[in-house]
């Protein structure tokens, strides 16, 4: 069939988005997602639960956002969701957005370079790689995934950026394995998006 995924948010009983997973499943959808946005449902609960009924579906989380989950905690999260569903999890994380983040005290100050950071690192910690960096935003020294039992290879967990701006769907063609696009756009707007991925992966040889 062609690629379709389902896209949970939080209106339904979170135990009935288990049956939708199930049912997804069945019917050869080839993701499933799990919104995080407003201060309601987290993503990385739910996507437990669906990897832990569901045997061969992707699971994302459309999208978790890179300023509230340090670097190490958000490495090892998706470290383990891919211990729970080997090869099934797609990490998608954006920028967040105010006046929700200055409302807890985020300070979405250089958005495209936090991204660009927390995107690098993440990369190289599910790479199972020793990393130090000194970034603007990520200062780590010398850490990486302890993992005491289990897979302890290079785990496989696309990273997927939500980007909504021209220079966050850019800076996702350039760096990112894909993009998480709003839904309920028009189709003007994606034909937009695209050159701006395109130009993104021209910077980095990509097509």
């Amino acid at each position: 069939m062609e690629r379709v995924a389902l896209y949970l948010q939080d209106a339904h009983d979170l135990r009935d988005g288990l049956d939708y997973a199930k049912y997804a499943e069945s019917k050869g959808f080839e993701a499933v997602w799990q919104a995080e946005s407003r201060l309601v449902r987290d993503a990385i609960v739910p996507m437990a639960a669906y990897a832990a009924v569901t045997e061969r579906i992707k699971v994302g989380s459309g999208v978790i956002n890179n300023w509230t989950r340090n670097i190490g905690l958000l490495a090892s999260t998706f470290l383990t969701l891919d211990d729970l569903a080997p090869d099934r999890i797609i990490c998608g994380i954006g920028a967040w957005w105010d006046p929700l983040a200055k409302n807890v005290g985020i300070d979405r100050k250089k958005p495209l370079t936090a991204m660009k950071e927390t995107v690098h690192v993440l990369r190289r910690l599910l790479n199972m790689e020793r990393v130090t960096f000194d970034g603007e935003f990520i200062h780590v020294n010398g850490i990486e995934l302890d993992v005491v039992h289990g897979r302890r290879e290079p785990r496989h967990v696309p990273i997927m950026i939500g980007a909504t701006g021209d220079q966050m769907m850019e800076l996702a063609g350039e760096i990112a394995d894909g993009v998480v696009l709003n839904y309920c756009a028009p189709p003007e707007h994606n034909d937009h998006t695209l050159e701006m991925l395109e130009k993104g992966a021209r910077k980095s040889g990509r097509n």
